[in-house]
């Protein structure tokens, strides 16, 4: 993988923290530090720790699926792209009731908006990428992405959420066609 396709990557995994961010900073309004650094640190991590995890287990399962496993690449990117899409089209935003940067609120979203990372990080085994340096770009973009993202709703309402799960999900499925043409090639 290019640096440019680690970010696109990176960024396409930051829109689920990212969109949650943005609900939490149009919820609080004017969030405080404490809470700007929790939401980013929590999901920042769980962006970094969760491809690290999936691709623990690829590398474990990569000698029974390696002359077909640019198909699974696929079928994993393309999944998580149309899932984004179809997500992304669903009308209206859920309202945080609860401040979200603290305890069960935070663990459960800081996982949730992580869960497509730790599918990645299974993809990634398969594309023998070293996953360390991809991981720790992730995190760190949706840690960024997270401060950005809250800074946008304390500011917006959270209208730009359906639009970002769109262009994400192409952005995935893009990626899977890429993949699968490189080997088919």
């Amino acid at each position: 993988m290019t640096l440019l396709e680690i970010f696109f990557l990176s960024f396409v995994l930051g829109l689920d923290a990212f969109s949650v961010s943005i609900a939490a900073g149009a919820f609080f309004r004017k969030a405080t530090k404490r809470q700007k650094f929790r939401l980013s640190f929590h999901f920042g991590f769980f962006q970094f720790i969760m491809p690290i995890i999936g691709w623990a287990i690829g590398v474990n399962v990569l000698k029974f699926i390696e002359k077909f496993d640019h198909w699974v690449v696929f079928g994993i990117l393309f999944a998580l792209g149309l899932k984004m899409i179809w997500e992304g089209r669903k009308v209206g935003n859920e309202i945080v009731s609860k401040d979200i940067s603290k305890g069960f609120y935070l663990i459960t979203l800081a996982i949730a908006t992580s869960l497509d990372a730790l599918a990645i990080g299974f993809s990634l085994a398969l594309l023998n990428v070293h996953i360390f340096f991809v991981s720790l770009i992730i995190g760190i973009v949706a840690a960024a992405m997270t401060l950005i993202g809250i800074r946008i709703g304390e500011r917006t309402s959270a209208m730009f959420n359906t639009k970002a799960f769109i262009f994400g999900g192409i952005i995935l499925i893009l990626l899977g066609i890429k993949i699968l043409f490189e080997h088919l090639l």
